[in-house]
């Protein structure tokens, strides 16, 4: 079976995208090694494990713990389950630091996500995690990222041609239809911070969505159809675009994954239990 190397930030993660992913290739029989900026155990998102902060009373300290808008964003219980489980893994207990990480022996590489800036950027804009999407890409070991996570690999230049590794790749990743709707709720409900759910808001200057994570994917591409997003005709086409309906292990309707050669992406935590197996069946060798 394989090594799989999961690199993430210090804090922050998205805690659906790396618990369930960690907890789908560990049933599968791979092996999963965790890096992070300093070599010390990483923490998610609290906003997306507890749900706390997410409604327009979130900035009252007595009030905070009751969830209603928080209560749906909030990772699901099935992902909140597999996040406990998580903490109690020795491999992310005491994980790899990321340079340390970079020179270790793996078979393939995921790239997971996370919105919230404060933790975030660090590993978005971090060359050592950059690196490690270049080094897989070249030497041909399956690289799966989802969500922010695919930020990563647009802004991983392969010094030998000049060029994102996704250049002449098709691919998907958080869509600005679901950031824009997630942004767009939470100026209402989480007004105090209203961006939290926009890791790189727009500047002076340029254009509404400019520096959303579709519109950075896809100016990293060769085409702009290169981008992949849910067609109209998909089957299940509202399940899939609605931001409410998650996949299972057992039910990927909701989901929208892209697979090209042994390069997978998915667009957000709703996705990742689909996105988790189709890695697998790359690992496994599987058409």
């Amino acid at each position: 079976m394989a090594t799989v190397l999961l690199p993430i930030p210090a804090c922050d993660f998205d805690p659906t995208e790396v618990a369930v992913s960690w907890q789908v290739l560990s049933a599968a029989g791979h092996d999963v090694l965790f890096a992070t900026p300093s070599g010390q155990t990483g923490e998610a998102d609290d906003l997306m494990v507890t749900g706390q902060g997410l409604d327009p009373w979130g900035f009252v300290p007595g009030l905070r713990r009751l969830t209603v808008v928080g209560h749906i964003l909030r990772a699901d219980a099935a992902a909140r389950a597999a996040y406990r489980s998580l903490r109690e893994d020795p491999a992310f207990r005491s994980p790899l630091h990321w340079a340390e990480a970079r020179r270790s022996t793996y078979d393939a590489l995921v790239l997971p996500g996370g919105h919230r800036a404060r933790g975030m950027r660090s590993y978005l804009e971090s060359g050592e995690v950059q690196q490690m999407a270049v080094d897989s890409f070249r030497t041909g070991r399956p690289v799966g990222a989802i969500c922010h996570g695919v930020l990563v690999a647009a802004r991983a230049v392969d010094p030998a041609t000049g060029r994102s590794v996704l250049h002449g790749r098709r691919t998907t990743a958080l869509t600005w239809a679901l950031e824009r709707r997630a942004w767009g709720l939470a100026m209402y409900t989480r007004f105090w911070d209203a961006n939290y759910y926009r890791t790189y808001p727009e500047e002076r200057g340029q254009p509404y969505g400019f520096m959303s994570v579709q519109q950075e994917v896809t100016r990293a591409l060769a085409a702009e159809s290169d981008f992949e997003d849910v067609p109209r005709d998909a089957p299940d086409y509202r399940r899939k675009t609605s931001g409410r309906a998650r996949d299972t292990l057992t039910d990927d309707r909701p989901a929208w994954v892209v697979r090209d050669g042994s390069y997978v992406s998915a667009r957000w935590p709703g996705d990742v239990h689909t996105f988790a197996r189709t890695l697998c069946d790359v690992l496994e060798g599987k058409a």
